[in-house]
This record gives structure tokens, sequence and C-alpha cells, in this order.
């Protein structure tokens, strides 16, 4: 039996989040491919590759060029899900992004401890497995 690696896109431009990011994943106990995009504009350009489908995409509001919302508007998730995870405690803003698509807002923790259950809690809740190239 073959797991696939789970692709996952991290729109972030927060150097120290991506590295932790990273670093979470890589204990992941499933294969974690991560792409990331430092702007809004370059995860548009990524997206819009006919090539690149990943599993998942964990956004944050707050990126350069084109903001987590303003892609959200952009881009058509389709069956793709969007998870925001920023460090905004705005309700309307949290409202706003769940009405574009995302299928969930995850305040970004400042404990580490906290942070990682957080990424694990995501991929865990929002990542199709794929084994022998079928979702299960």
């Amino acid at each position: 039996m073959r797991v696939t690696p789970i692709e996952i896109l991290l729109v972030e431009d927060n150097a120290g989040d991506t590295v932790l990011i990273r670093q979470t994943l890589a204990d992941y106990p499933i294969p974690v491919r991560l792409h990331i995009a430092r702007d809004g504009e370059q995860a548009l350009l990524m997206l819009g590759s006919s090539a690149f489908k990943p599993d998942l995409i964990i956004l944050d509001l707050n990126i350069p060029r084109i903001s987590g919302t303003s892609l959200l508007t952009r881009w058509d998730a389709g069956e793709t899900p969007v998870v925001v995870f920023s460090s905004s405690l705005n309700d309307v803003e949290r409202k706003h992004v769940l009405e574009l698509g995302a299928r969930e807002f995850v305040p970004k923790p400042t404990d580490l401890q906290e942070f990682t259950r957080a990424i694990f809690d995501i991929v865990e809740k929002w990542a199709p497995r794929h084994v022998d190239g079928t979702a299960v």
C-alpha cells in the first residue's frame, strides 16, 4: 500500500510562520508536500496552472499584493478546501471569508504547542488521504 503525499499550498508571507508550519508538517504521520506562495499574486499564478491541484490550501489573510480575502473572491476553489489561518480577530472578516468559500477560519495561536496542534487539526480535518492513488 503506497500513500501519496498530501499536496498543501500554504499562502503565507511571514517567514517565521512558514518555517514553523514546514517543521510541524515534517512530523505529520502522513507524507506532506508543502508548496509556498508568499503573496496572493504568486498563489493565483500557482493555482492557475492546470498541473497544480493542491489537496488543501492554508491561507493567511494579511498577505501582500493580493489579500487573502481578494484571493478568495478572485479564485474559485471548487472542491479544494481552503482554511484561513490568520491572526485576525475581526469577527466581520471571519464571517466574510466563510461566505466567500473558506471552509474554516482558524485563529493562529501564539503558543507553540497550540500552533502545532492547530496545523495538525487542519490537515486531519480537511486534507483527503490518498492510498494507491485513491482518496480515502
